[in-house]
């Protein structure tokens, strides 16, 4: 039997690719919203972090999401996204 392929992403901010299932998607809705998804599922376009705020700090500081969402991105949403990332639960 075939194993079964694990779809791999890169992290905006240590650029290591990884298990899907390890990092958290960022999305851009197609309203313009930008936010965390843990589970995955929202519509729109998604780049990844790994769960740790170095890499989500690396890739604030380097303007990797702004790069990849081809927008700009207000210093409100990114303490927003900080808050969620800090309070998000440890056993996913």
């Amino acid at each position: 039997m075939k194993p079964k392929k694990i779809p791999m992403r890169m992290c905006l901010g240590c650029n290591e690719m990884k298990p899907k299932k390890e990092l958290i998607r960022v999305v851009k809705s197609p309203e313009g919203e930008i936010s965390l998804d843990f589970t995955g599922k929202k519509q729109g376009r998604g780049a990844y972090i790994c769960r740790s705020a170095d890499c989500f700090e690396k890739a604030r500081k380097g303007r990797r999401f702004e790069k990849s969402f081809s927008c700009k991105i207000e210093e409100s949403v990114y303490e927003v996204m900080a808050g969620e990332l800090a309070a998000e639960p440890k056993n996913n």
